[in-house]
């Protein structure tokens, strides 16, 4: 069969069964051409944006906000006590959420504060049917910190505010951190 020809089909009826015949006839080359697709209407509904991202992903992570510290600190320290609040907080919004297991801030918080994040975690599994720190699936949507404010306001003393990402919604997030025995433990912790 040549490019400019197409088959063309003819059907003759001959009792109860059907016979097909293929005839090829010339005809012109075929052109394709898009069409502009008019945007539909989306009242009462979200606009939502699906093309795909290309630039690469933001890893601020806030670490070099600005910070209203009270008392004074050397700039090294200050960015480790950092690091860590935003681990800290990375680590309790995925215990939270069931994803990983209670244990792994024990050290650094307090007792109280402690079993009510392990209720929490269990509160969430239960309504969602899974385990606690076993996560929930490969397709479940992850929290991240997306952003974290910190304030020295005492030479002991660490108040914290942070945003939350979960898909596209976002919560907030308010800690207090103290040190005791030679390291920093969460005293409160409050989601917003």
């Amino acid at each position: 069969m040549s490019p400019r020809t197409s088959p063309i089909a003819t059907t003759t009826r001959r009792g109860p069964s059907m016979t097909t015949t293929r005839q090829t006839q010339p005809h012109a080359e075929v052109i394709p051409i898009r069409r502009s697709v008019p945007v539909a209407s989306v009242q009462g509904a979200l606009a939502l944006d699906l093309t795909p991202r290309l630039d690469p992903p933001d890893v601020d992570g806030g670490l070099d906000a600005p910070r209203f510290d009270l008392v004074a600190v050397d700039g090294e320290r200050r960015h480790r006590l950092d690091a860590f609040v935003h681990r800290y907080l990375s680590a309790a919004v995925e215990i939270a959420m069931g994803d990983r297991p209670l244990s792994q801030l024990l050290r650094h918080t307090e007792h109280r504060l402690y079993q009510e994040l392990g209720r929490r975690a269990a509160t969430v599994s239960a309504a969602a049917g899974t385990t606690p720190a076993t996560g929930r699936g490969r397709g479940a949507i992850r929290p991240t910190v997306a952003s974290v404010r910190t304030s020295l306001v005492a030479a002991d003393a660490l108040e914290v505010s942070a945003r939350v990402r979960h898909g596209q919604r976002s919560r907030a997030l308010a800690a207090r951190f103290e040190a005791r025995d030679g390291r920093w433990q969460c005293v409160a912790l409050v989601f917003g």
